[in-house]
Formats: structure tokens, sequence, C-alpha cells
């Protein structure tokens, strides 16, 4: 990572686009030539991940797999480009609001663009590129085209309660399924080649143009994924193959019932017998899709929140021991792979967590909207206790932006504390540009800021409620936000703060 630099965060789903949520095309190319007129280096995005679109239905932290990407931000445009639809397939788009991702209208929509490209690729001579991808992936793409299939064929059903021959893997049975379900089986390998061909497209021209992108590797997987199914044994199930504990963190800033995420848990006695295998193979390939990597709530590689599956809230959990540095040994032992990690160590934070990061020489995050809680001289949010090795975010995904957290969140202590720190009072209005500025001066190595910051939106840009279900993951840029001004204006502050 180059010294003293900046960059957006910004997920692929909230870019502007005519098909109702944001994708892998032009406009992707656009942000990007955005950020190189601001003089911006990185683009951080959110997990690429297929959502579950059940339980938490749309976060890409519920994830079906870990491996597989989202359908639903591949460009019709550039299957268009392809040759996989014709321009009738694309001219009749649905009426979709152009500040918010309707779901409900999107996915219908876009799975039948998706199976009309499916059906042209059927139609055409077999791409020896494809036969490649199925290949070289097929440690994970086999298990989840065929968990896919299933789970479209046998409905709403979690897989625990599928035909016990299907749950187990009985080898007779899902060979019988490879036959039966072939269409639909290749239909999900045929959609998975294309979204990482559109993905890897997207970060060479970004590479090309002197932006990195950032991926983020969610902790957890949901229970109903293709990775629980295939891999049982590396999770805390019964017999029946339910889990036994789910996955959540104690009450905190965000909610004082803890929040209970419901994700299986790890065996991670297993997984250390296993080498770590199938982290390793997850990590290995985030790393090749991405220039570095955030992993999301590293402390629980440490010690995580457990909660028996029957329980309500998170609140009557407990602390269980994790892998520890065994882990990062065997997964991330070379020097170089360290360096392209940013670990998520925020809420509860404990220090033996600040002990490892400090012996991996890795960056840790640090959040302006949590500087003016508490004592000053004990918050590492707070700019004067800033490090180097770190990522300054103003906000993350999970936070209110800078305008909504004025208006609605901040305590008169806390802005009096912000006051006193910049020497001055301010209004709601400049509360984002301010906050801004105050990362992109900050001694940390990397600066990363929201692109509603940016932009000086309040609440209605927010991107997720933690410990809610609800209005989550919608927010979208309009190209109308995407200014030659507003690329200036950051330009001239990254440049005078010495990050261009």
């Amino acid at each position: 990572m180059r010294k003293r630099a900046s960059g957006i965060l910004l997920h692929i789903s909230s870019l502007p686009s005519r098909y109702g949520i944001g994708d892998l095309g032009p406009k992707a190319y656009e942000f990007a030539d955005f950020l190189v007129a601001a003089k911006q280096s990185y683009w951080q995005l959110l997990p690429l991940n297929p959502p579950t679109l059940r339980k938490n239905p749309y976060s890409p932290y519920n994830c079906l797999s870990a491996f597989a990407g989202n359908i639903f931000l591949i460009s019709p445009e550039l299957l268009y480009r392809e040759g996989f639809l014709i321009k009738k397939d694309i001219r009749g788009i649905l009426k979709f609001p152009g500040d918010k991702v309707n779901y409900k209208a999107v996915i219908p929509y876009k799975t039948k663009l998706l199976q009309t490209a499916f059906e042209a690729f059927r139609n055409k001579p077999k791409l020896a590129e494809f036969d490649r991808f199925c290949t070289d992936n097929k440690d994970w793409l086999e298990d989840f085209s065929i968990f896919a299939a299933l789970r479209k064929k046998l409905g709403p059903c979690l897989w625990c309660d599928w035909p016990s021959k299907l749950r187990d893997r009985n080898n007779k049975t899902i060979k019988s399924i490879q036959v039966e379900l072939y269409n639909e089986i290749e239909r999900e390998k045929f959609l998975q080649y294309i979204f990482f061909r559109q993905l890897r497209s997207l970060k060479h021209y970004c590479n090309q143009h002197g932006i990195s992108l950032i991926g983020d590797i969610p902790f957890y997987v949901a229970y109903d994924s293709a990775d629980a199914w295939a891999h049982p044994e590396i999770f805390k199930l019964n017999k029946s193959k339910r889990p036994k504990y789910v996955a959540g963190v104690p009450p905190d800033y965000f909610s004082s019932n803890g929040q209970l995420w419901g994700n299986p848990v790890y065996n991670w006695n297993t997984l250390k017998k296993e080498d770590y295998f199938w982290w390793k193979k997850r990590i290995e390939q985030n790393l090749k899709l991405f220039d570095l990597v955030r992993i999301d709530h590293f402390r629980g590689f440490l010690a995580f929140w457990q909660v028996p599956a029957n329980a309500v809230t998170a609140v009557k959990g407990r602390w269980v021991a994790g892998p520890g540095e065994d882990f990062f040994n065997k997964c991330l032992k070379k020097h170089t792979v360290l360096k392209r990690v940013i670990a998520e160590d925020l809420g509860h934070i404990t220090p033996d967590v600040r002990h490892l990061i400090k012996k991996l020489h890795l960056r840790g995050m640090r959040v302006l909207l949590f500087a003016f809680n508490g004592d000053s001289s004990k918050n590492p949010h707070y700019p004067r206790n800033h490090i180097r090795n770190s990522v300054v975010y103003t906000g993350t995904h999970d936070t209110n932006t800078i305008r909504g957290w004025f208006d609605r969140e901040a305590r008169a202590q806390q802005k009096t504390r912000l006051y006193e720190y910049i020497g001055k009072n301010i209004t709601a209005t400049a509360a984002p540009r301010e906050l801004v500025r105050l990362a992109m001066i900050s001694v940390a190595d990397l600066v990363m800021v929201p692109m509603q910051d940016v932009l000086g939106l309040g609440i209605e840009g927010r991107m997720n409620h933690p410990a809610t279900v609800r209005n989550n993951w919608i927010w979208r840029l309009r190209s109308t936000q995407i200014t030659s001004g507003k690329a200036q204006e950051l330009a001239s502050l990254t440049k005078d703060s010495g990050r261009s």
C-alpha cells in the first residue's frame, strides 16, 4: 500500500443503473473515473457474495456462499455487449426508483434477464474460457451450483429439512441430481462465470488507472448456505445438522440486547485438524479478486460470542476461545499477505486482540464518529490517538452518515468535544466537510470515506441499521450526484493532505 492514500467506500449495489440495482457495468467504470479525477487511490466494496434472500434477506454479510458472487450485480449492458442478450431484452426496462433498491421488483426482473442470457449461452458453441473457469473453481463451484439448484427445486425449507439423502449428500443421490438438474446446475455455473469475468474486468480497469480495490470477507456465512451443507463438520451442528449455537455480539453501542446474527459458529477444532483448508481457500480467492481485503469481525479469531440456537436475543451468550495466532500463522504467514489485510477491530476489543494486531503489523480501523465518546486519552478513535499503520473511516456501513449522526445521535458533550478539537462551532451542514477534513489530515496511512459523507447526506443515506432487517442495503447514488465539482473539491483536499 502506498503511503498516505485515501479512497471511497461505495458498494456495487449503490451505483446508478437503469436496472434497479447498481452493477458491474458502465456506471462502475464511470465511478472509477470519478475516483481518478478526485485523486483517490482506493475503492472499497462490501462483500460481493450472494445474500440468502431469506432471513435478513439482502445482507451481504448473511451470504449463501463464502465463494460465489451475487448474480444480481451482473450488468445486463455487458451481457448485451457480449452477445448474451439482444436489444429488445434490455429495451423494455421497468420503472425503478433511482435512489434505492427495490429488491422485490429487481430480483424477478433480473432473474428473467439472466435466464434469457443463459439460454443464449446454451445455444452458442461451448466456450473454452467457461470450461477453464469451472475447472479452476471446482472446489466450491460444483457444491454451490448443486445447492442453489436444489434450493430452487425444493422451495423455502432449510437444507436440514431436505430428504435425508440430499441433506447428508449421499453420493448416489447427488449423482442422480446432477443428471436430473443438469440445466439448472449449468445455469448457476454460467452466471458465476459471468459475474467473476465482469468483476475481473472492472478490477483490471481500476488497476490500470491507479485505483486499487478493497474487498470485504464476512467472518461468518449463513446456515442456509452451500458451505454449511457441503462442510457441516466445520460448524457446531447437532445430529440433525441443525445449529447448536449461533453467532452474535453482546450488548454494545448499537443495541442494548446485543446483536443476534443467527449464523452457525465454527467448530475450530475440526478446522484446525484440517489445517484451516476451507479458510485458506477463501482468503486465497479474495486476494486474487482484490488488492486489499478487510476481514470483518476480526476479534472472532480470538474469541467469539456463542449463543444457544433457541435464544431470542444475544444477551445470554458467552465468549468462546477462537483459534488465535495459530490461524494467522497457517493462513496468513507471508508478510506480503499480512500487508494486504485490514482488521475490523471495532466494538468490544480486548487487550489480546490489540496485541495480536500489533504483533502481526495488521492495519486496524479508526472511526471518527466514535472519536468524541468517553475519555479522549483512552479512545483509539480520537484523532490525536491515531497511528500510522491504521485505516481511518469517517463512518462505516453500520453507522449513520456524518450529517445523520450530527442531526440525530451526537450528544451535546460529543459536539462540544468536536468543537474544541477543531477550534470552532459548526452547523450540521458543515459537519461532513469538517470530519472528512479531520480524517484526511490524520497521521494514518489510509483514509476511507463513505460516498454518502463526500456528498454530505443525512440519515437518508444510511446503508445499514445493525440489529434490524428492514430498509437496509438499499441506498443508491444518483448519476447527478457524481459531479466534476465534487471531484475537484475532493481532489483539492486529498492533495492538500498529502494523499494524492
